[in-house]
């Protein structure tokens, strides 16, 4: 198990650190959470079914999750990056930050590292709990968590689809997607993901005496805090919120801001109400009165 963990730990990490050294010579730095995905499904993948000798029902089963989970989105995120190679929130860091940018943004991708390989280990640690029956066995914890991480699949992918659809249709332009999956959470991408690391972590059931094994408790919990304190929904929110302004707010008065839930009724959801809104026009300045004509009898 230790050998498992260290892999877990070190592939993240020289992940990230040959990301930080491509960074510094291209400043092309939107590959960098295209890299983080791939360094988290590559981390667990490999302690998962360290050393290799053969794969076992349940090691094989969680690996294939966390790479499933990694291929999903690393190739989400790698089709947005290809029209837009470097990130405007590193570019802005990188301006803010001067000369001391490259030291400061190998700290914050080794930090990303350290986020990774903590995904990664939790993995680790379900895929090898010690089961009754071997790594061999199946459990119907390990059932339960292959059924919801497939639902949490399906719906994350299904989100993306949604939103690619609404964005391609040139009516939409500078509109706000309420369609689907959009009309019951401003995030439902961000919940699925979420919904993916709550389903390995339910694997953890099929050995409740172990306690190590609550420590992959982390990964949903972090996942969560990721999400909706830091780097998913403030900052999304925020611009939504500056591009958008009077339409943002009604959407977020009547949909769900993560779980998806049905939307509040009484809102205008016409294309008109989905529509940034536009700023009032100058008032206009009064004619001045015109006098009085006096009849033609007292004109002198």
């Amino acid at each position: 198990m230790t050998a498992a963990i260290l892999v877990a730990l070190l592939i993240p990490t020289a992940i990230m650190i040959g990301v930080w050294a491509y960074h510094e010579r291209t400043h092309k730095s939107g590959w960098i959470d295209v890299a983080w995905t791939v360094a988290v499904g590559l981390g667990a993948v490999g302690g998962a079914l360290w050393p290799f000798d053969g794969v076992a029902a349940r090691p094989g089963l969680y690996a294939a999750m966390a790479a499933l989970w990694s291929l999903r989105l690393g190739w989400h995120l790698a089709q947005r990056t290809l029209g837009h190679p470097d990130d405007p929130r590193y570019a802005k860091m990188r301006k803010e930050w001067g000369s001391g940018a490259p030291l400061k943004m190998f700290g914050l991708l080794l930090f990303q590292a350290l986020v990774a390989a903590v995904l990664a280990i939790c993995v680790v640690l379900v895929a090898r709990a010690p089961v009754a029956g071997g790594a061999g066995a199946l459990t119907a914890a390990d059932i339960a968590a292959a059924a919801l991480f497939v639902v949490a699949l399906i719906g994350e992918a299904t989100a993306d689809a949604q939103m690619r659809a609404f964005r391609a249709d040139p009516a939409n332009k500078g509109r706000i997607c309420d369609v689907g999956l959009w009309g019951w959470s401003r995030h439902p991408n961000y919940f699925f993901e979420w919904l993916s690391w709550v389903a390995i972590a339910i694997g953890i059931l099929a050995t409740p005496a172990w306690a190590p094994g609550w420590i992959a408790l982390a990964a949903p919990l972090m996942m969560l805090h990721l999400l909706l304190n830091m780097s998913g929904v403030p900052p999304l929110e925020a611009h939504m919120r500056r591009t958008r302004g009077r339409a943002w707010d009604a959407y977020a008065a009547r949909v769900s801001r993560f779980v998806p839930l049905p939307p509040k009724a009484s809102q205008d959801r016409s294309p008109k109400a989905r529509a940034p809104a536009k700023a009032a026009p100058a008032p206009s300045k009064p004619k001045p009165k015109r006098k009085p004509r006096l009849p033609r009898s007292q004109r002198t």
